[in-house]
């Protein structure tokens, strides 16, 4: 390697090692908030397992589930994948108020990685989801639900998870900074509940009119759920749509396309914001 190979090499180096300091100060930023705000997160918990109760408990009892099996069963797979959906809304919403503050403009003035920002987003909301996703865990096991499956196949299903979750992470940072303000935020989130709720979470696709069914099992979310199902070995999985028949691959495919359009994205748009 010739000196001035080595030079950019080290050069490369130094920038990565700069880039993850920076982004991991603003980790720390973002747990710093969730110290100061714990009734937000409390309340964001609170709705989710308020939704486990009201579906598991008050209709349950009036849904038929494929194979006769139990309903909490069928719904908790369902309500996980949920969780993770609404985090798009969670990390768009910070975003917007970082840049609606001057906070963003304050960031890139300063001599730190272009990158640092939607990193340390990134991580935090990370975090933030596998703290949401064991309080859901945790709550369907004290309702009843179990799986069924393998320990190796649960920690499948939490990866499956999680991946869901990074995948609309990066769908809420750049919607964060190409939406103008909190009014328009509120009409995102107004479109989150038919995005989640038009899936295989509640009801299976076939009691749907064909073209909602249609439309409910080319929902990516519903993918992750019938992967889930099959690999907590709770009731649901065994679709017969093309879909069900291939869950395990949709599930990897939906995510790592959502991170391929809107990482880069989101990247770009940060350095050419100018609000």
């Amino acid at each position: 390697m010739t000196v001035a190979g080595s030079a950019n090499a080290e050069s490369r180096m130094g920038n990565m090692r700069w880039a993850a300091h920076d982004a991991w100060v603003l980790t720390l930023r973002g747990l710093s908030h969730w110290r100061r705000q714990p009734l937000q997160i409390i309340a964001g918990m609170g709705f989710m397992i308020m939704l486990v109760v009201l579906f598991a408990f008050l209709f349950g009892g009036a849904m038929n589930v494929p194979g006769q099996g139990d309903y909490l069963g069928f719904l908790m797979p369902g309500m996980f994948v949920m969780t993770m959906a609404f985090g798009v809304g969670e990390t768009m919403a910070s975003v917007t108020a970082d840049a609606d503050r001057g906070v963003t403009d304050r960031f890139r003035s300063m001599p730190m990685a272009s990158s640092a920002v939607v990193l340390g987003r990134s991580i935090t909301d990370m975090l933030y989801a596998t703290v949401g996703l064991t309080v859901m865990v945790a709550t369907g096991l004290v309702l009843g639900w179990r799986w069924h499956g393998t320990p190796l196949e649960a920690l499948g299903a939490i990866g499956l998870l999680l991946l869901l979750r990074f995948g609309v992470l990066w769908v809420g940072i750049f919607l964060g900074l190409v939406i103008p303000g909190a009014a328009a935020v509120n009409a995102v989130w107004t479109l989150l509940f038919p995005l989640t709720m038009v899936t295989n979470t509640f009801a299976p696709t076939e009691s749907m009119p064909v073209w909602l069914g249609t439309i409910a099992e080319w929902n990516p979310l519903s993918a992750t759920v019938y992967a889930t199902r099959d690999l907590f070995g709770n009731p649901g999985a065994d679709g017969t749509s093309f879909v069900a028949q291939n869950a395990m691959a949709f599930a990897i495919a939906w995510p790592l396309l959502l991170v391929a359009i809107f990482l880069p994205l989101a990247v770009r748009k940060y350095r050419r914001l100018s609000r």
